[in-house]
This record gives structure tokens, sequence and C-alpha cells, in this order.
């Protein structure tokens, strides 16, 4: 269990280079998440390692809720993360339940760079973001790469370039691989495959919970 809680420091720790990284990005591009905004919590094809779930699990265990917790995703039917909290009753609407402990993807999500299949940069903003502040994605397009844009993205770059004032920065955006890879390269086992998130919290819930009772097996066998 040392080496579960040494581990979940350390992806602590990540976390926090990972948030100010990617948060000054957004900010810089006034790409900031949409308030009260719950479309990528409700996104059933959102994946995460195990290793992003420790540190909620471990939490989750230190404060004696790590049984009901295991229980509870067990018997879940939903896809949305059980975490996600929702303030509308068709879900668009709410917050993060668990935010301090809330697994990487979440904090590299909203706008950020990946690569293409021929190994070229790009941009992955979500709808929310690009309907809320068009000219502010369109801006962000051209200084990542003004000439590798889709049809639709020189429209809508040629749009916002005759009708407003947006100036483009050549900001580049931090990799969402990049950022997966600082996480993973800390424990591979639980670091490299991904599953959904409420299956990762369980897998991970389950991993606790079995070295704990192994652990008390073993003291109350010295203890006899």
């Amino acid at each position: 269990m040392n080496r579960l809680r040494e581990l979940s420091s350390q992806v602590m720790d990540v976390y926090q280079s990972l948030s100010q990284e990617f948060s000054a990005y957004q900010s810089s591009q006034s790409l900031n998440c949409v308030e009260k905004c719950g479309a990528c919590c409700n996104n059933p094809d959102i994946e995460v390692s195990p290793l992003e779930m420790l540190p909620l699990a471990l939490h989750l265990f230190d404060t004696g809720r790590a049984e009901q917790a295991f229980d509870e995703l067990d018997s879940y039917s939903g896809f949305a993360c059980k975490q996600y909290q929702r303030l509308s009753l068709d879900g668009k609407e709410g917050y993060c339940g668990i935010y301090e402990y809330r697994p990487g993807i979440c904090r590299m999500f909203g706008a950020a760079g990946y690569k293409t299949k021929s190994g070229e940069a790009t941009l992955s903003v979500c709808k929310p973001i690009k309907q809320a502040v068009p000219e502010k994605y369109a801006a962000a397009l051209i200084a990542i790469q003004p000439q590798h844009l889709d049809i639709f993205e020189k429209r809508l770059v040629d749009d916002i370039a005759a009708n407003s004032e947006v100036r483009v920065t050549s900001t580049k955006p931090p990799m969402i691989a990049e950022g997966r890879q600082k996480l993973a390269q800390l424990d591979y086992e639980l670091g490299e495959r991904l599953m959904p998130i409420n299956d990762a919290l369980r897998f991970v819930l389950e991993k606790i919970l079995t070295l704990s009772f192994y652990a008390q097996d073993i003291d109350g066998g010295v203890a006899a």
C-alpha cells in the first residue's frame, strides 16, 4: 500500500504541472471551458488509466468510503462519469464532484494539441467552446497550422478575419499525448491501459481493497 501512496503523490505532482500548463494555454487563447458545461462528463467515450484514478481511490479509502464506492460502481449502469453532479434534468449543466482528484484527461481536455495520422500538430477544441467563442477558435487554428486547415475551418477563419479584430498569437498548444505519457511513465502497469472512467476507478478500488484485506489478514496472523 505504501508503494501506491508514493505513486499517488507523484501523480498529483504531475496533475499540478498539467493543470498549470493546459490552463495557461487555454486562458491565453480565451478558450476556457463554458461555465457549468457537462458535455465531456456525459461523454461515454472518455477513457482514462487506472493510474489517473489512484488519488481519488486512496482518498475514498482513507475516508472510509472505498467499499461503498466500489459497490455503487459495480451496480452502476450509466455511461456518464458517476462523479458528475447534474444541475439540469438533461445533464447538460453540472459540475465535477471530485474536482481536486479529477483524472489527467479532465485537466487537458477542452482545448489542447494532438497529432494527425500524418504527424501534423493540430488543435482539438470541444464543440461548446467552439460555439461560444468561434473567433477565438479561428485565431488559435491560424496560430498552430494555417496551411493545414480543412474546408470548414478555412471558411470560418476567413469569415472571422473579415469581421473581427481578434489578434492572432503564435502560442502552440500543449499536447494531450505528451501529458498522458508523463503520467504513464510513472507506472506502466497502471498507466498504459485505458478504459471507461467508471471502470478505471472500480479497477483501482478493487486493487486497494484487496491489498488492504491481505494486509489485515497478515497483521491478524502475526498478532495471533
